[in-house]
C-alpha cells in the first residue's frame, strides 16, 4: 500500500534537506573529491588487475596506486609549478631592474631596428602606456604582493591535494560497493545509475588522455623548434609550453610564438621568424588534428561541442573545468537517453497499416 500523500511529501522534503546538508559538508572539498572520483574511475582497470595479482588485497592495491599517483603525477606537477613560478618572478624582477636602470628607451634599443621604430611610434602616439610600464617597473610592492598570493594559494593547493589522495584511496577500495549501494537505493531502474557512471568514466578517460597526449606531442614538437632556433632557457620554455598546451583555447602555439617574439626582441631575427613559422605551421596542426581524433575515440560528442564544453568549463570552474565541462554535457545527453528509453516509447506512433484493396 503506497504511503499517504502528506507522508510522501514529508519524506521528499527530508531527503532534499539531507542532500543539501551533505553538499554543505563536502563543498569545501568538492574539488578534491571530484579529482579523486575522476582518477578512481580512470584507474579502475589497473585497480582490478592489481587486486587480482595481490589475491584480493584491495587495500594494498589501493595504497600502491595512490603512491603511484603521488610520485608520478602530484610531485612532478608540484615541481614544475614551483619552477615556473620562480622563473616568472625572476623574469619580472629582471625586467623591473632593466627598465629602472636603462629606462624604457633602453629596453626598446634591444629590439631589431624595424621593430624598434614601430614600437617607438606606437608609444609616442600612446604616451600613457609608457608611463604605466615605467610606474610598474619602479614599484617593488607589487612583486611582494604576488609572492604573498602565491604562498597563500600554495597552502590551499597542498591541502586539497592531501584530501584528494585520501579520498582516492577510499574510492579505490570501496568505490565498487558504493556504486552498488547507490544503484540499489536511487529511485531509478536497476542498472541506470551504473550506466550513467560508465558514461562519466569514458568521458573522463577520454578527456584526460586527449589533453595530456596532445599537450605532450605539442611540447615535443615545440622543443624541436626551440632547439633548432637555439632559444634560451629551453627547459623553462618547454615546461611552460606543456602547461599552456593543456588549455585548449591557447595551446602550445601561443607559447612558441611568444618565444619567437622574445628572440626577435633580442636581435635574433632569423631564429625568431623561423620559430614563429614553426609554431604556426607545425605546432598548431597537432592541436587541430590530434585532440579531436583522441576525443572521438572515447566520446560520442561532436568536436565543436567538446571544444565549447572545454572552454565553458574552464571559464566557469577554472582548470578543473577541463574535465567538468565535458562531464556536464555527457550528463545531459545520458539523462536524455535514459528518459527517451524509459518514457519515450509511447510517444512514437506506429506507421499506418497498408490498406489492401478488397
Amino acid at each position: 500500500m503506497p504511503p499517504p500523500t502528506h507522508a510522501r511529501a514529508l519524506l521528499i522534503a527530508m531527503l532534499v534537506v539531507a542532500i543539501a546538508l551533505m553538499f554543505t559538508l563536502i563543498w569545501p572539498f568538492w574539488v578534491a573529491f571530484f579529482l579523486a572520483a575522476v582518477l578512481s574511475a580512470t584507474l579502475r582497470s589497473p585497480m582490478e588487475w592489481l587486486t587480482r595479482k595481490l589475491r584480493g588485497r584491495r587495500q594494498i592495491a589501493a595504497t600502491l596506486l595512490t603512491l603511484a599517483v603521488l610520485l608520478a603525477v602530484v610531485l612532478p606537477v608540484a615541481g614544475i609549478g614551483t619552477f615556473l613560478v620562480r622563473q616568472v618572478l625572476d623574469g619580472i624582477e629582471w625586467l623591473r631592474n632593466l627598465i629602472a636602470s636603462e629606462g624604457f628607451g633602453g629596453l626598446l634599443t634591444r629590439l631589431p631596428e624595424p621593430v624598434e621604430n614601430a614600437a617607438r611610434r606606437f608609444f609616442t602616439t600612446v604616451p600613457q602606456q609608457q608611463q604605466q610600464i615605467q610606474r610598474i617597473a619602479e614599484q617593488g610592492q607589487q612583486a611582494a604582493g604576488v609572492v604573498t598570493s602565491v604562498i597563500s594559494a600554495t597552502g590551499t593547493v597542498v591541502f586539497q591535494t592531501v584530501m584528494m589522495l585520501i579520498a582516492l584511496f577510499f574510492m579505490l577500495v570501496d568505490g565498487a560497493r558504493l556504486v552498488a549501494w547507490l544503484d540499489r537505493h536511487v529511485p531509478l531502474r536497476p542498472g541506470l545509475l551504473r550506466e550513467l557512471i560508465e558514461e562519466f568514466r569514458k568521458t573522463s578517460v577520454s578527456v584526460l588522455t586527449a589533453t595530456l597526449a596532445t599537450a605532450g606531442i605539442q611540447t615535443v614538437t615545440a622543443l624541436v623548434g626551440y632547439l633548432i632556433a637555439r632559444a634560451p632557457n629551453v627547459i623553462f620554455f618547454t615546461l611552460a609550453t606543456f602547461v599552456i598546451a593543456l588549455v585548449p583555447a591557447l595551446g602550445a602555439t601561443v607559447m612558441v610564438v611568444t618565444v619567437a617574439i622574445l628572440l626577435l626582441a633580442t636581435g635574433h631575427l632569423l631564429a625568431g621568424v623561423f620559430l614563429a613559422a614553426w609554431g604556426i605551421g607545425f605546432v598548431s596542426i597537432v592541436d587541430n588534428a590530434v585532440r579531436p581524433y583522441l576525443l572521438k575515440g572515447g566520446m560520442e560528442l561532436h568536436g565543436g561541442v567538446v571544444f565549447f564544453a572545454l572552454l565553458g568549463g574552464l571559464a566557469v570552474f577554472g582548470g578543473i573545468g577541463l574535465v567538468l565541462g565535458p562531464l556536464i554535457v555527457t550528463f545531459l545527453l545520458a539523462v536524455l537517453k535514459m528518459y527517451e528509453r524509459e518514457y519515450g516509447r509511447g510517444v512514437t506512433s506506429e506507421p499506418p497499416a497498408e490498406v489492401r484493396p478488397g
